[in-house]
């Protein structure tokens, strides 16, 4: 039972490590560039901090990912994993929601702001921030499912089922 409990545990960790990869990655290589009245402008990641905030937290979650695989499945450790999971999951929750802020403006703009939906324009940017921002809900998800899972594990010997 004990090692069925590590399998999914390690499933869970490498489709997260997986999620959050791959939102970085995708994020990081969106970049585009469009020519507005004779103006030439370039849309990458790095012109928003919301982006950046975004980017920053997905690569943090990755790094802890890959950090929590190899981590021994001693008592002590588990409950500081479990702990930095659910700290993993509101980075991820914060990041994600800043992310998806910016990339609403940038589909349809803000009419009392005065700003202009820029995605007409640059739909190859819009594209790789809408599947990078797939990739990190799955990951929150996944992290939310680990979480559970990992409370589950930790508490079910303190309260055990009696016949």
């Amino acid at each position: 039972m004990a090692k069925t409990k590590r399998i999914i545990t390690i499933l869970l960790r490498l489709l997260a490590f997986a999620a959050t990869l791959s939102a970085t990655v995708v994020m990081v290589t969106s970049h585009d560039s469009a020519e507005v009245l004779n103006l030439k402008f370039s849309a990458k990641y790095s012109n928003s901090p919301a982006f950046k905030f975004y980017v920053i937290a997905e690569a943090i979650a990755s790094g802890y990912g890959l950090i929590a695989l190899f981590l021994s499945s001693k008592s002590w450790v588990n409950r500081v994993i479990v702990i930095l999971d659910v700290v993993i999951a509101m980075l991820l929750t914060s990041s994600i929601s800043t992310a998806l802020a910016e990339a609403v403006i940038g589909k349809r703009g803000n009419s009392h702001a005065g700003w202009l939906p820029i995605c007409g324009q640059v739909p190859k940017f819009c594209d790789h921030v809408t599947g990078s921002l797939i990739a990190g809900f799955a990951a929150a998800i996944l992290y939310l499912v680990l979480n559970l899972y990992s409370l589950y594990v930790v508490l079910a010997p303190l309260f055990p089922v009696k016949p």
